[in-house]
């Protein structure tokens, strides 16, 4: 009669012991899936801000490139970005040295500078910035071959492109106001991260009345060119991370305006 509840409460004890092994078993689990989620929400906001990084820095590029497009604008004719004119204040600035090549106002200066450019023999034909039409390949940005045509190192080179505000004297920055870190960086006299060049594209004045063109209207203003010319600008800027690089191309045609 006494041995009986002994046996009860060992059988008692044992469905106990049981149920704690099983709860241990499943915080385990719970603990790891926690651990997986929380690897999983980490690796998702580092890649996010990958993302947003790399997309940030390839607008910073763009606008940079954007601004070298229309730094060569005012180069072609002499201007500031407010449309008054160059002030010289040092010997790249508008072109006022001796050895720099000029932007030809007239026709007459056309074929001498034309010529000069298409007389350079080895690497690309360019002088500061101004070049004879390229022939080959176009897309020299994608070429570190030089025996595939020109390279990015040769048009990146001293005297070949222009850095922004180099020919303008426009300002990147202006006191304590925020700029553009490429265009910062861009207008060292060592910088290799940004450039534009100008082709000067002869144009036939005649060809407006070849009739290319279909039904073309009688009262179509005229281009009013002086000289008879258009530049092909192509503008690069790379970003501050590997690998982040915008190229923009514009034709441009410098009108006179009549009175």
């Amino acid at each position: 009669m006494q041995r009986t509840p002994i046996l009860r409460q060992q059988r008692q004890k044992r469905p106990f012991q049981h149920q704690r092994g099983i709860s241990l078993f499943v915080v385990i689990v719970f603990v790891l899936l926690s651990m997986l989620l929380a690897l999983w929400a980490s690796r998702t906001a580092l890649f996010n801000e990958m993302v947003v990084g790399n997309d940030a820095d390839y607008q910073r590029a763009f606008e940079a490139a954007q601004a070298l497009i229309q730094d060569a604008e005012l180069d072609v004719r002499g201007e500031r970005a407010n449309g008054s004119a160059c002030v010289i204040t040092n010997a790249d600035t508008c072109r006022s040295g001796a050895a720099i090549t000029k932007v030809p106002l007239e026709e007459p200066e056309v074929g001498p500078m034309l010529a000069a450019l298409e007389n350079i023999s080895a690497g690309p034909r360019c002088a500061h910035a101004l070049c004879a039409k390229r022939t080959g390949p176009q897309d020299f940005w994608n070429n570190s071959n030089t025996g595939n045509g020109i390279t990015l190192d040769q048009m990146m080179t001293a005297d070949i492109g222009a850095r922004y505000g180099q020919y303008t004297g426009a300002e990147y920055k202006t006191g304590d106001k925020p700029s553009n870190p490429i265009l910062t960086e861009c207008a060292a006299a060592n910088s290799q991260n940004c450039r534009y060049w100008i082709e000067v594209l002869p144009y036939n004045a005649s060809a407006r009345n070849s009739g290319l063109i279909a039904n073309l209207p009688s009262n179509q203003l005229a281009l009013s060119l002086v000289p008879n010319v258009v530049y092909r600008i192509t503008a690069l800027a790379q970003g501050r991370k590997p690998g982040s690089q915008v190229v923009l191309q514009q034709t441009y045609a410098r009108q006179k305006l009549l009175d």
